[in-house]
């Protein structure tokens, strides 16, 4: 048990491989050098959200908890994320004035089958933390699409045009911050921003538990 911590071992915390700066200034994946200011990804293929705040590099030992975390079951590490990103970037997100924290979306189908949504439990525990609203029904994955794994970049983006639907903004929201696990070549988090933009959102900014460093390193 770690007295600082409660939700790690000090063995483990010694390990966890936050996102080191120079960072990204859109989309915050690590950067070689400041001065180039945008990654290799968002200058091939421009960013529609603000900005994002990625926690952990997607490597070992994140890359095996997040795994866990999404597919076998252990809901209780979204204690332990949502902990760690609100103490990364906390102080941020308060600044931001957010109106609403939404999760980013499964298909109907792929909740059925894992009994959960895990971007909707760190959704849950940040509203809680920054004391913001979490609109969980506002915005619908429509399609269930192929897994994004097994495409390049620009498939991953033809793969999820309209598979995600804003339902209505009937509590007037303005400036979001959109909740995911993995953060790889920004195909997802854009094609939430499209649809939010279409429902009326004006700023939308993302937080994941992982980025990967460039598109060919996190499949």
């Amino acid at each position: 048990m770690n007295p600082k911590n409660p939700l790690i071992c000090p063995e483990c915390e010694k390990k966890l491989p936050y996102v080191p700066e120079p960072r990204c200034m859109k989309c915050g994946k690590p950067i070689e050098q400041e001065e180039q200011e945008y990654c290799s990804d968002c200058k091939r293929i421009p960013k529609h959200f603000e900005h994002g705040f990625p926690l952990f590099q997607y490597v070992s030992p994140i890359k095996e908890g997040v795994t866990a975390f999404k597919y076998h079951n252990r809901r209780e590490y979204a204690d332990f994320y949502s902990e760690e990103i609100w103490k990364r970037f906390g102080t941020e997100f308060l600044s931001l004035q957010l109106d609403g924290i939404l999760p980013v979306p499964i298909h109907r189908n792929k909740r059925r089958h894992r009994g959960y949504n895990q971007a909707e439990l760190l959704a849950e525990h940040l509203s809680a933390k920054l004391q913001v609203p979490c609109y969980k029904k506002h915005l619908v994955r429509r399609l269930d699409t192929l897994p994004q794994k097994e495409l390049n970049d620009k498939e991953r983006l033809n793969n999820l045009k309209k598979a995600f639907f804003f339902k209505g903004n009937d509590v007037k929201l303005k400036k979001v911050l959109l909740v995911d696990d993995i953060y790889t070549s920004g195909a997802t988090i854009e094609a939430c921003t499209e649809a939010l933009f279409q429902g009326g959102i004006e700023t939308v900014y993302y937080t994941s538990i992982c980025i990967g460093k460039g598109f060919d390193t996190c499949n």
